[in-house]
């Protein structure tokens, strides 16, 4: 036999988080509605293996419970403890307990002969195996990026953290800058945010980097406009028109004032690191970006390599001895 049922169903939840990956690389915005449905099928099949084994009773039974508690009670709060922290988006969170309430133990396939995923571990969570492999492979991305800057003749200190782009890009960029108007910096704008600003002031990048000295006076915000989530999947990318005024004031690029009207925050950005960057933005024809990597996407890699390989970790951990 191929599969338990329930397994067989799961395999559905494949492409689903292959599309989930694709649209956070593209624009960084998953919708609410996409998480809710994988919760009540993950709950489902959930019933439905419990059920199969109840009253989980003697070992196995035994086991099955154990391995759900640990993928609900603690592989799912992780996620929530992680977006709390500041280490995962709320689309990563919700990607994560939707995993742990869908993959709570370990799936079996056969396929020519072979038993998927090849290796399993002790205790016996996937959720905590997705996680891991997860874990690791965002852990690789630096050395990627550092791969693709030596590809293209950059060698420095910071290559694997950030890559030069062409400022006029940026638009239709993700990530962070990793310079300000002092130098290198960990904390740089967001390029949300600065896509927020310019759409509040109604100034494609373009507009604003032709005349910097005249949009750095506060007094040239006129009619300011609705500065959305700065997503890049919203169309025009930067809202167009064009801002009116003159001269005076002491709040350079009117950065306080943007923050004083917005209702909500611009990705932890605020008055002086968005002065920082819109000084580099205004004067540089390439600028140093942080990427990043939207958490999605290596769990997306990584719930396929769990399904097939099954834990790397354990693996690696199994080959020198330790465990």
């Amino acid at each position: 036999m191929f599969a338990t049922l329930p397994d067989a169903l799961r395999l559905f939840v494949v492409p689903v988080f292959a599309w989930a990956a694709l649209r956070d690389v593209r624009t960084r915005r998953l919708p609410n509605r996409v998480w809710p449905p994988l919760y009540a099928f993950g709950a489902l099949l959930l019933i439905w293996e419990t059920a199969a084994v109840w009253p989980l009773a003697g070992l196995e039974g035994t086991r099955f419970a154990v391995r759900v508690a640990i993928s609900l009670l603690f592989v799912a709060p992780l996620g929530y403890a992680f977006w709390y922290l500041g280490a995962f988006g709320g689309a990563d969170a919700k990607a994560l307990i939707a995993l742990a309430v869908l993959f709570p133990t370990f799936p079996a396939y056969e396929i020519a002969g072979v038993t998927l995923p090849v290796v399993d571990t002790l205790l016996g969570v996937f959720s905590l195996t997705i996680l891991t492999n997860t874990v690791l492979l965002a852990l690789a991305y630096p050395l990627g990026l550092a791969g693709s800057n030596l590809l293209r003749g950059e060698l420095s200190p910071t290559m694997f953290f950030a890559r030069p782009v062409a400022t006029d890009s940026l638009p239709s960029r993700h990530g962070r800058l990793f310079e300000d108007d002092d130098g290198r910096t960990r904390t740089g704008l967001d390029l949300d945010a600065l896509r927020m600003y310019l759409r509040w002031r109604g100034l494609t990048l373009a507009e604003f980097r032709a005349n910097p000295d005249r949009f750095r006076d506060p007094a040239s915000v006129g009619e300011t406009h609705d500065p959305t989530d700065g997503g890049t999947h919203l169309s025009p990318r930067t809202d167009g028109g064009t801002a009116t005024g003159d001269a005076g004031g002491s709040d350079p690029w009117a950065a306080a004032r943007f923050f004083d009207e917005i209702d909500h925050g611009a990705y932890g950005t605020d008055a002086e690191t968005l002065r920082g960057g819109l000084a580099v933005v205004a004067r540089q024809d390439r600028v140093l970006v942080s990427p990043g990597m939207p958490f999605v996407v290596p769990m997306a890699v990584g719930l396929v390599v769990s399904l097939t390989y099954g834990d790397v970790l354990f693996a690696a951990l199994g080959a020198i001895g330790l465990v």
